[in-house]
């Protein structure tokens, strides 16, 4: 056999490597939560413009802002929705000071329509409830509350009895905060609203009348892209068992494939090279740090066979 051959090494090297790494970086599970696309388990995984607001740590998955850090309950990926919990927010079992809630304004997520708020144990000469709206002839009777003490969530809540001892009437309330994505700042600064707690829900539960049986949390909704399409790229990728990723300058699509080779296509790269072509496109192997050890130790070994 000519050890020689360039061909010959390269096609002898690729079919060492699989068994050279074995183990998948990008994982598919984070706890007991599956991780699909745009999510990843870490850097490199998943889409990076999710990368910085839904990480795994732990095997525990986590949605993070300027306002704090929020474990994620569950992902419907069907409807495009997450579903995450404050553990600062009040709820017909306990109420707890709170600072509020935010998103980043460059976070790829928008509120759920099922998501609602109220503002809890809120002052009644809190002025910044009140929003201007149009001409102000100093009566405030052109005035736009942005907060509804007319729904009757509010008065479902005062049957809880954590938020019907907080509340000191008459000189507080509850009222439901309305500003669709709370407004220009995507922010609940409940210190200038003058509430010192807030209460979220996403879910009646077919119980609509019984607060206790509520889906307590924020609803969050996120999109692919400005089309909402799903990356083909990906779904080639999948499909192959591989896992979406990114990688280089440009954070350029990857297929994370089970033996922890990263190619530009699918997984079925080794097939591809042998066939020359598949689909009239050549996938590439993109290098990682796996890979550059088993090409290090690929060297080292034909050096050694070289030199004897």
């Amino acid at each position: 056999m000519d050890f020689t051959n360039p061909s010959l090494l390269l096609s002898i090297f690729l079919l060492l490597l699989p068994s050279l790494i074995s183990s998948q970086i990008c994982q598919r599970n984070c706890g007991k939560e599956t991780l699909k696309y745009p999510f990843g388990s870490g850097p490199g995984c998943g889409d990076p413009r999710f990368q910085p607001h839904v990480t795994c740590s732990n095997q525990k998955l986590t949605f993070t802002t300027h306002t704090g850090s929020y474990p994620i309950t569950s992902i419907d990926y069907t409807n495009q929705i997450i579903h995450i919990s404050d553990p600062t927010m009040s709820t017909c079992s306990c109420t707890v000071p709170s600072k509020g809630f935010g998103l980043n304004w460059d976070a790829p997520f928008t509120f759920a329509d099922s998501t609602i708020f109220a503002l809890v144990d809120c002052s009644m000469n809190s002025s910044s409830i009140c929003q201007s709206n149009g001409y102000d002839d100093g009566s405030n009777s052109n005035s736009k509350l942005l907060c509804d003490q007319e729904t009757p969530i509010c008065s479902l809540l005062y049957s809880c009895r954590p938020i019907s001892t907080t509340i000191n009437l008459p000189i507080s309330t509850c009222c439901v905060y309305t500003p669709v994505n709370l407004g220009p700042a995507f922010e609940m600064d409940l210190q200038k609203l003058q509430c010192p707690s807030y209460t979220g829900f996403y879910n009646f539960n077919d119980q609509e009348m019984d607060p206790e049986k509520w889906n307590y949390g924020i609803a969050l909704k996120y999109k692919f892209s400005v089309t909402n399409d799903y990356p083909g790229s990906c779904d080639a990728c999948e499909r192959s068992h591989g896992v979406c990723g990114y990688g280089g300058t440009y954070n350029s699509f990857i297929c994370n494939c089970p033996n922890g080779i990263n190619t530009t296509a699918d997984c079925f790269f080794i097939s591809s090279y042998n066939n020359g072509f598949r689909n009239g496109k050549r996938n590439y192997i993109v290098p990682n740090l796996w890979s550059i050890e088993a090409y290090l130790l690929f060297r080292s070994f034909f050096g050694k066979l070289f030199s004897t």
